[in-house]
């Protein structure tokens, strides 16, 4: 399959440390445009940012901008993401038709996996991935990041899946699909919120460099698809949000939320009932996960 060079944009810093081999991480868009109100959205991205640079690597935020997939954003652009309305989100489904439009665009978790995929970036850092939501009987309702997670050579570093879903079976699906799941430091599966969900995982990781190791064990072998590294909320910021998602998922059902609408949904009403204490641990584990992925990167780029 043959890719159209203008559907693609690549920022010069970016192109550059992949030219020359330098750790790069990924960084989704749709954190930045729906995951968080203004102006805390906009400082986690700059925060996140300046994370993985300490850490040695360049940051490369994915959004869909001016009918390309733009891979880094610049100042002016994360402006734009956090503040203006009506920010598509987009994943595979959605991609084609923001790109044809012309009209600004975040990408989600899947959708970045496409963008990382396509400029060559190994080391992708997000929040929580999404997964098998409850009901799923009923509802079908299943992310389409699992499935972008099965089909790119990324490393997605993540604090586990959002707290919202259905774990056990957000886990099947992975090891259905051959994706391998390292528990980060720990044994349990995290639960976005909560370090802990009850649920072990097949395999650990305690450093970067043992990260890179199975990174280059996998793809060297030609096993293709993504790593899944679950790192935890850190302990003193994480918390249990069994009730308030309890509560949020109940309001959604009698609202009538569903599809992409959500997963935000049910987040700004967590975030609301807890008196803005999921926010302030969602935006610690993402920029836990930051300096995790970056340091991932480092060792990788190294090996």
């Amino acid at each position: 399959m043959s890719i159209d060079p203008a559907l693609i944009r690549v920022l010069p810093e970016v192109q550059e440390a992949l030219n020359q081999g330098q750790p790069v991480v990924a960084l989704e868009s749709t954190i930045v445009a729906h995951g968080m109100p203004y102006p805390a959205n906009l400082e986690t991205a700059q925060a996140v940012e300046a994370i993985v640079r300490e850490e040695g690597a360049v940051p490369a935020t994915v959004a869909v901008v001016d009918g390309a997939v733009q891979v880094g954003c610049d100042a002016a652009t994360l402006e734009r993401l956090a503040s203006e309305p009506g920010v598509a989100k987009v994943s595979r489904r959605d991609m084609p038709v923001v790109l044809a439009k012309g009209t600004l665009g975040a990408t989600t978790v899947s959708g970045t996996l496409i963008g990382a995929g396509l400029a060559g970036i190994p080391v992708f850092v997000t929040g929580g991935i999404g997964g098998v939501h409850r009901g799923v009987a009923d509802s079908w309702d299943i992310s389409a990041d699992l499935d972008e997670l099965a089909r790119h050579d990324v490393v997605v570093v993540s604090a586990g899946a959002k707290s919202i879903l259905d774990l056990p079976k957000t886990l099947e699906v992975l090891e259905t699909k051959g994706i391998t799941v390292l528990g980060y430091d720990t044994d349990e599966f995290p639960a976005f919120f909560t370090p802990k969900s009850g649920l072990a995982v097949a395999h650990r990781a305690d450093t970067p460099a043992e990260v890179a190791s199975i990174l280059k064990a996998k793809w060297g072998l030609g096993l293709e698809g993504g790593v899944l590294v679950a790192n935890p909320v850190p302990e003193d910021m994480g918390f249990e949000a069994a009730e308030a998602t309890e509560q949020a998922l109940r309001e959604a059902h009698s609202q009538g939320v569903e599809g992409k609408a959500l997963t935000p949904f049910l987040l700004k009403h967590i975030a609301d009932s807890t008196e803005g204490k999921s926010l302030a641990a969602n935006v610690a584990l993402v920029k836990h996960n930051a300096r995790i992925g970056a340091r991932i990167a480092v060792a990788y780029a190294a090996s």
